[in-house]
């Protein structure tokens, strides 16, 4: 199974489209500019160094982001995977 990988030179606009959920754990570490005209250009290590986020707290937050959006991988391929499940 291939896991999705969110690195923080990806595009913050290119990562919220793909993983919506990562906008809300985004947000939770102040990283309020995910709608701003700058994400769709700008990566999360530079939107998070311009929040004032540090190194460690970028490396987390993207550790944080790759969990969840994989949780939800295996979550709809558990409910996908059943012949009754729909």
């Amino acid at each position: 199974m291939t896991k999705n990988t969110v690195d923080k030179s990806m595009i913050l606009g290119d990562i919220v489209k793909k993983y919506p959920k990562a906008a809300v754990i985004m947000m939770e570490y102040g990283l309020h500019c995910i709608g701003c005209h700058v994400a769709s250009w700008e990566s999360i290590e530079q939107g998070a160094s311009g929040h004032g986020l540090d190194s460690d707290e970028i490396d987390r937050m993207v550790d944080d982001i790759n969990k969840a959006i994989n949780e939800t991988g295996k979550t709809a391929a558990r409910h996908t995977s059943h012949p009754n499940s729909m």
